[in-house]
């Protein structure tokens, strides 16, 4: 899984942002102090670091500094209340690939962090693709093409994805999707599916226009990914 750092002294702002993340598919590290951001950096390399700049034992800016010399190759996103020109200048000038102003919403963070980390991806990593049908599944990007129609997905929503086309046109109960795909995570209920499929459905919606794939559920059985009115030949 990705691994995100958090640093942040606000509690509720951690807990927010850690259970949101998660609840993606990442994995995710917390920091509240300068000299635990800087090991937590340093011992778990995080593919990202989500930084705020008033920390109590100095600033997110010595952080990103820091990280940069050292030459900590991901992303760095600060997350703070400052919301002057010069106070994000002066973040971008230290190497930081955002700056989000709080208050903020988490989805804008969410694909903020995306996309800087899938640019940091694309130059050096082999594109991993997935088909069924006529359907193709880049796990790299996290798009999902059928025809001319393309919809970008959330890392959860790639992975939830990915199963069912592994197992297309069979259904696979929710208690399986949901081992494979939370099992690891506390506090989530099999609910989590059911949301899920939700956005997923939502995303592949367009496709339905063009006779592309559904995904049904089967009483007693869970969900399935439905292609077979597709020509497999494709």
């Amino acid at each position: 899984m990705t691994r995100v750092l958090i640093v942040e002294d606000d509690s509720d702002i951690r807990g927010m942002l850690a259970r949101g993340l998660e609840a993606e598919g990442f994995s995710v590290g917390m920091a509240e102090r300068v000299d635990d951001a800087l090991s937590a950096a340093r011992d778990d390399s995080p593919e990202a670091v989500v930084l705020d700049i008033t920390l109590p034992d100095g600033s997110g800016h010595d952080v990103c500094r820091s990280l940069r010399e050292g030459g900590y190759p991901g992303a760095i996103l600060f997350l703070s209340a400052r919301d002057e020109i010069r106070d994000r200048a002066e973040g971008l000038a230290l190497g930081a690939d955002d700056y989000i102003v709080k208050p903020f919403v988490f989805d804008e963070l969410l694909a903020r962090l995306q996309t800087h980390l899938l640019r940091r991806r694309e130059a050096d990593s082999p594109r991993t693709i997935v088909t069924a049908g006529r359907l193709v599944l880049d796990l790299n990007v996290r798009q999902v093409s059928f025809g001319d129609a393309s919809a970008r997905l959330t890392p959860r929503e790639a992975e939830l994805l990915a199963l069912l086309m592994e197992e297309v046109n069979k259904p696979i109960a929710r208690g399986t999707i949901f081992d494979k795909l939370w099992a690891t995570q506390g506090g989530l209920s099999l609910n989590v599916v059911d949301v899920y499929v939700g956005y997923l459905r939502s995303k592949l919606s367009d496709f339905v226009r063009f006779g592309g794939p559904i995904i049904t559920t089967v009483r007693g059985k869970g969900f399935m990914l439905d292609l077979r009115g597709q020509d497999f030949r494709h």
